[in-house]
Order: C-alpha cells, then structure tokens, then sequence
C-alpha cells in the first residue's frame, strides 16, 4: 500500500488560511465600515423628494374640507356685511366652549405649494366661477368681474389640529378697502374659495334681488352638487335669532365621525346682500 505524504509547507498553509479567515471575520467588518463612512460623511448629497416642505395632505372628500372649513372658521371673525356688523351688539361675546383650540385658522404664510391655486389666478378663477354659480341659478347674473386692482386675496390653511394632516387651503377674496365708498350693487363682497380645484365655498354679494325673488332650497341643492356634498338633511330648530336677520333657512350635511355642518342661505334686506356661509 503506498503512503501518502504531506509536504511541510502544505501543512503551514491550512493553519495561515484559518487565521486569515478569523482576522477577516472579527475585523473585517468594521473595516468595511469604515470604508463605507469616508464615503459618506463630509459629503453632500442631494436627494429629489417630491413635495418637500410642503407637509403630507389627505385627500379628503367634500363633506369633510366643508365641515373642517366650517370649524375653523369659527376662531376667525366672520365676513359679515355693514349691515350685519351694525346690528351685532358691541358688547356681545360668543364663546364656542367645545373647541378649546382643536381647530386653527390661519394665514398661509409660504404660499400655494405647486398643487394649488396662486396669488395670480386667483382673481379670474373667483371670475370663472361667480359665472359657473350664475349658470346654476346659484347667482344672479350681472355680478362684476373679480379684478386685483379691486380685491384682495388671502390664502389661509385651516386646520385639525389632532389630525394635521386632514387640512384646507382656502383663498379669501375681499373686496378692496379702498372700494369702500364705491357702488356695491352687483358686487361680490366676500368669498371662501378651495385653493385645490377653485370652488367657492361661502360667498356675500350683493345683488338687485329681494327675499321674495330668493329661493334658498333650489340654491342649496345647486351648490351642493357643485361642491360634491351629500343630500342634506332637515335643519331641527327654527330659532329667528341664529342669524342677525330674519331672512335666512339653514341645511345640515354630514361632516367627520359624528359632526355636522350647517349652510345657512340669508339675506340682509337694505343693502341686498344675498349670502350663504357654512358653520357648525
């Protein structure tokens, strides 16, 4: 039987591959680490991110940006006619003790993000869309056009404060204060306007109308479907003094969980100023 002999230096290689492997397996890792680092750290790289700084927004349905519109507009003071300001009592204060600072209303300080209407649409989209309300019977027709030389335009965020991400943004368009002493007649006064797709939600304008020329139903059910919004329910209280005129009717639409919204159409006789506003 012939023997089979291993030459020394083959010996001395299988000891040298084995502590090779465990140098590599104990510090091999931490080299490669380090590597890794020197490749990274001191560097700048620069990373596309689609909407950055402009916060995460769920998409929300109809009911639910008019119900949080509505409760946040309440920490804000109402846009309200001469008329309506004059016959509010001066030492009237109205508490709403079940928002304690769930909802905020405020001004929009960076700007649309991209998505959203800018500071130079604005005017001919509200001019677009007082002639799509008109079209509906929503608006009279002969409302002026919306121009930056008269107007103002505010964007606003309003915002869940426990859900940030469930937000809207709004534009305000107002009638200049340098238009003060010019003819309203025909003139919108106020307008909430989604800064996403254009609508108007709540509008003061004046017009050539009165109460009796006014049907709130046929206006309500026009708007809502404009909007987007579910049939509305029947308004329990027929309280006269909810509103600082006798001229109104008031609808309710589902909001988020359990609450509601209200949408109140009136009229302040005198100046003729028709009106429909959301609340809770």
């Amino acid at each position: 039987m012939q023997n089979i002999r291993i030459k020394p230096d083959a010996r001395l290689a299988f000891p040298l591959c084995a502590g090779l492997i465990v140098l590599l397996s104990v510090f091999g890792p931490e080299a490669l680490a380090r590597y890794k680092d020197r490749s990274i750290l001191n560097e700048i790289h620069a990373e596309a991110v689609e909407g950055a700084g402009t916060g995460y927004r769920y998409q929300l349905s109809p009911n639910e940006k008019i119900y949080i519109l509505s409760c946040c507009l309440l920490s804000r003071t109402l846009p309200e006619s001469e008329q309506s300001a004059l016959t509010r009592p001066e030492a009237s204060v109205v508490t709403y003790p079940d928002l304690e600072g769930t909802y905020a209303f405020v001004v929009n300080h960076r700007g649309p993000s991209g998505k959203e209407l800018t500071s130079e649409e604005i005017y001919e989209t509200c001019s677009g869309e007082i002639a799509a309300l008109q079209a509906l019977d929503i608006l009279p027709d002969g409302i002026r056009e919306i121009d930056e030389a008269s107007y103002d335009a505010t964007l606003y965020s309003a915002i869940d404060i426990p859900e940030p991400g469930n937000n809207v943004s709004v534009w305000k368009v107002s009638l200049s204060d340098s238009q003060k002493n010019a003819d309203k007649t025909n003139r919108l006064i106020d307008a909430y306007i989604d800064a996403d797709d254009g609508k108007i939600c709540e509008f003061y304008v004046r017009t050539e109308l009165s109460w009796e020329e006014i049907d709130p139903d046929a206006i309500v059910e026009a708007w809502r479907t404009y909007i987007g919004l579910d049939a509305p329910t029947i308004y329990e209280s027929d309280n006269p003094l909810l509103e600082t005129t006798p001229y109104f009717k008031k609808y309710v639409f589902s909001g988020i969980g359990e609450g509601k919204t209200v949408v109140t159409v009136g009229f302040y006789e005198g100046i003729n100023e028709l009106f429909l506003k959301v609340s809770k």
